[in-house]
């Protein structure tokens, strides 16, 4: 299936401008960006699990709008295949969709813990699926990763993705935004010539966590919301990333506020890459 609307946006990217796929671009960080990006003329897709909310953003900037829902792989398919039937080339891929799961756990349509496969499983499935393409115009991969992923909570063992054993909505976000800077150190290995990178945009003012825990929606509506930052001051790393001269990059970094930062040791360890790349794509396709 070529979407139309796609193909002419992107066909109406002027020189000097990019071809951009934004995920969990209906609210938060990712409409702010969308925002932004549009401002310079680059030309966007607008990927979301609302079609109601990403089209609106999407005509707001003029953007082309897709939607999916990352809980659901068959999904992510179906938007990659969208995604390189109307899309002759991709400059940047921006993994930004991602949640906090509810007080217990829950698993997907494809029996996987959900807050592992929508922030981890499915971008990098999508990733995958883009490759080549990705690949062909030396592309860049900008991934939404957290502070999380550096604390106490983050203890993440590639072999036990689905493991929900002592589990907490935190403790799962941790993990899964652990794998998304491991996943954006690797990936420049394993896809020669596209650009990764991961970074935090800090604690958003956003919708980002109505559907978790009480405790953290609480929290997220509390007076601290008047210290939080607003979706528009955490896209600006975001969208830094996703248009600086490469120069500029450390390829694989993790950065915050457009510097690269401290990330987790583990993620040093080539071996410990190496692992959850393997283990992400067995559970993404089991008949690898």
């Amino acid at each position: 299936m070529v979407d139309s609307e796609v193909s002419a946006k992107a066909a109406s990217a002027k020189a000097g401008s990019k071809v951009i796929v934004i995920t969990g671009a209906s609210d938060g960080i990712g409409a702010a960006a969308a925002r932004a990006l549009t401002r310079p003329g680059h030309q966007l897709v607008l990927v979301g699990r609302s079609q109601e909310k990403t089209r609106r953003v999407a005509a707001e900037t003029g953007a082309a709008a897709l939607t999916a829902d990352f809980a659901s792989l068959a999904q992510v398919s179906t938007l990659a295949q969208r995604l390189l039937a109307a899309l002759p080339r991709i400059d940047v891929l921006v993994n930004n969709a991602g949640g906090i799961g509810g007080s217990r756990p829950s698993r997907t349509e494809d029996g996987h813990e959900w807050t592992i496969q929508v922030n981890h499983l499915a971008p990098f499935l999508l990733t995958r699926l883009l490759g080549d393409r990705l690949t062909a115009g030396g592309g860049r991969v900008v991934v939404t990763a957290s502070r999380a992923s550096t604390g106490r909570h983050a203890d993440l063992d590639p072999d036990l993705l689905d493991d929900v054993s002592g589990y907490r909505p935190m403790r799962a976000y941790a993990n899964a935004k652990l794998a998304n800077v491991a996943f954006a150190a690797e990936l420049p290995e394993r896809l020669p010539g596209v650009r990764a990178v991961s970074f935090h945009p800090g604690l958003i003012r956003s919708n980002f966590a109505a559907g978790s825990a009480p405790v953290i929606r609480t929290f997220m509506r509390s007076p601290a919301r008047l210290f939080m930052r607003s979706p528009e001051q955490g896209a600006d790393t975001l969208v830094w990333l996703a248009t600086a001269d490469e120069g500029e990059l450390v390829d694989g970094a993790y950065y915050i506020d457009r510097k690269p930062a401290p990330r987790n040791p583990v993620v040093d360890d080539p071996e410990f890459r190496r692992r959850l790349w393997d283990r992400t794509a067995e559970a993404v396709d089991p008949a690898r």
